[in-house]
């Protein structure tokens, strides 16, 4: 409670009650109970205290239209001078009151009973607001402005009658400067010219076609702001400020990033409008409506034998002219409806239609993912990773569709991968999202090598819907990594497959996805040598059972459970790659088979040598 000496407490037992240890002083006349929260009787009660510190004064600027402090604990008055008064967290600001000035009265309730205050009127204290260099004309943002100028027309009649009057107040007080910028507003409020910067942008999202909120820039920093009514957890702004992690782990990096030639985020957003896991962007609401759905109408499987793809591609082709197949793909991208892919790989997104024709999905549903050879010494990546995703299939690991496919004009074989975070019918209305371990980790896609196997199961176990089952499958793949020498088993290739069911707030379900960007990378130029992409128990070479083990027991798994899984790994795949056979598809030359042959060998000779 607050005690004001001469109000509700004599001066003799203030004094008392304050040796006696019950009441606390503030200063000079005012006390509060010792057990209180002084800041907040401060604040609560800050009309009263200064209408006891300064009778003469009288609420002006803000405080006369809050009636109360700013929320940053400052109470302006005017009075016959000019002073600051801090007691706690409440700071009076007092300036020199206009010689003739308006004053109304107000009627204030603290808690402590009923009191009246002088205020500003509502002409007086919008001439306040036009002050120059003063604190209390800062103090009347321009919501505050607008509405008391509302108000004056309304009492008015018209913006010219609301002047006059203000006019002849101002004259009363020689406020010719003020009464000029109050005239000026009053009057010219409706044709005011808009100056905004053109950098910022606006970009609205959507998720499977439906709009889910803005992603605001302001010429200085990012904004996610969510639609009402979408409240799942798919798009979280964990740092103010900057891009949400999920959003930017969908940005294109790598080879795509060099081709766009986009030199921040802005102009990467603003270049095209579709993403993995089903998101679109642009800052037209028109042109999001116009994009198709990406729905897998037609599966690879029903293309396929042996592992070679056996429709129609109609995708880039390097032909007899100058250009590169790599410069020809880059074509794609030149369309803003070309989905955005991200990843270091070259890649091409492509759909497969019913008539078992591959063409790139500008303007069509994304259902297929493309991935040509590379150039110096990477042409056999395509085969590479067929093997990969086959020994994986093989280890009893969940993989997407996979075939490999004859290209033209003489090139090596390219890989075509089904999409597994897509809708499977017009009638499937799940909502699909794939979240790559970077985003959960809140981590920058160039922090992809930055985390261990361990880190990644405290970060799964919290988030899945079926944790035991999932740590067991991360288990199994850092091991399937380990033995296939995949030392690019990054965060950015580890994810979570998250589902919903149409108009829920949480996800029905949250897995570890199936596996992806398999390759056996130490085949290749310059990587002989190369490691485990992630550590797992302090190591990334030379792994053993015992450090599988010990990384299973930090997870909070068994050591029979986790010793059952090693082995089913190690005895499908021993079988995999004793059955896996090298596609006889046109475009493998001799380097080629030479790379396929000895990534099983070396799969072959670490799984023998496992212990």
């Amino acid at each position: 409670m607050l005690y004001l000496v001469g109000e509700n407490l004599d001066r003799s037992r203030a004094h008392y009650q304050a040796e006696t240890g019950k009441i606390v002083q503030l200063m000079r006349g005012i006390y509060v109970d010792a057990g209180a929260d002084a800041d907040v009787d401060v604040l609560r009660h800050s009309i009263r205290i200064a209408r006891y510190l300064y009778p003469r004064a009288y609420l002006s600027a803000a405080s006369a239209v809050l009636l109360a402090p700013t929320r940053d604990g400052r109470l302006f008055i005017s009075g016959p001078r000019s002073q600051r008064t801090r007691i706690r967290t409440l700071e009076i600001i007092q300036n020199v009151a206009p010689e003739h000035p308006a004053v109304a009265t107000a009627i204030i309730d603290d808690g402590m009973g009923e009191f009246h205050a002088n205020v500003s009127s509502v002409r007086q204290r919008f001439l306040e607001g036009f002050r120059l260099r003063s604190e209390h004309a800062a103090s009347i943002d321009e919501a505050m402005r607008a509405d008391i100028a509302r108000r004056l027309v309304d009492e008015y009649g018209t913006p010219k009658a609301a002047a006059d009057a203000l006019w002849a107040l101002a004259r009363e007080n020689q406020w010719y400067r003020e009464g000029e910028q109050a005239e000026r507003y009053l009057l010219h409020t409706g044709a005011k010219i808009e100056i905004r910067n053109e950098a910022a942008l606006d970009f609205i999202v959507a998720w499977h076609g439906t709009h889910i909120g803005h992603l605001l820039y302001d010429g200085f920093e990012w904004r996610w702001k969510p639609d009402e009514g979408f409240d799942l957890p798919l798009i979280q702004q964990r740092v103010p400020g900057q891009l949400p992690p999920f959003i930017l782990s969908l940005l294109p990096e790598g080879w795509l990033e060099r081709v766009l030639q986009e030199n921040d985020e802005r102009a990467v957003l603003r270049s095209g409008k579709r993403y993995m896991s089903n998101i679109t962007i642009s800052t037209k609401a028109a042109d999001l409506d116009a994009l198709p759905a990406d729905i897998l109408t037609c599966r690879l499987n029903d293309f396929k034998t042996d592992g070679i793809f056996t429709g129609t591609y109609a995708g880039p082709s390097r032909g007899d002219i100058e250009h590169s197949f790599e410069e020809k793909l880059a074509r794609l991208y030149a369309s803003a409806d070309t989905p955005r892919l991200s990843g270091v790989q070259i890649k091409a997104p492509m759909f497969l239609g019913e008539d078992g024709k591959l063409v790139p999905s500008t303007g069509l549903p994304f259902t297929h993912i493309l991935k040509p050879a590379g150039t110096s010494g990477f042409q056999a990546l395509p085969v590479i990773e067929f093997l990969a995703m086959a020994l994986g299939r093989h280890a009893g690991l969940d993989t997407p569709s996979t075939a490999l496919v004859a290209m033209p004009d003489g090139m090596p074989p390219a890989l075509i991968v089904e999409r597994f975070d897509i809708r499977t019918s017009p009638d499937d209305k799940r909502r699909i999202a794939l979240e790559d371990l970077c985003s959960v980790l809140d981590l920058p896609p160039e922090a992809k090598y930055d985390g261990t196997i361990e880190r990644i199961a405290r970060a799964v176990r919290p988030l899945s819907s079926e944790p035991e089952a999932d740590l067991l499958l991360l288990l199994k793949r850092a091991l399937f990594a380990w033995l296939v020498a995949d030392g690019d088993m990054h965060l950015k290739n580890l994810a979570l497959l998250k589902v919903a069911q149409p108009d829920t707030s949480s996800f029905e379900t949250v897995r570890v996805a199936p596996l992806y960007d398999a390759v056996t990378t130490v085949v290749f130029p310059g990587l002989e040598h190369d490691r485990m992409a992630l550590k797992i128990n302090g190591k990334d070479n030379r792994l053993r059972r015992a450090d599988f083990l010990r990384t299973a027991a930090i997870a909070g798994l068994t050591a029979s459970a986790a010793n059952q899984a090693i082995d089913a790994v190690l005895t499908r795949l021993r079988a995999g790659i004793d059955a896996v056979i090298i596609p006889d598809v046109p475009g493998i030359d001799q380097d080629i088979t030479a790379k396929a042959e000895q990534m099983l060998r070396l799969c072959r000779e670490r799984v023998d040598a496992f212990e």
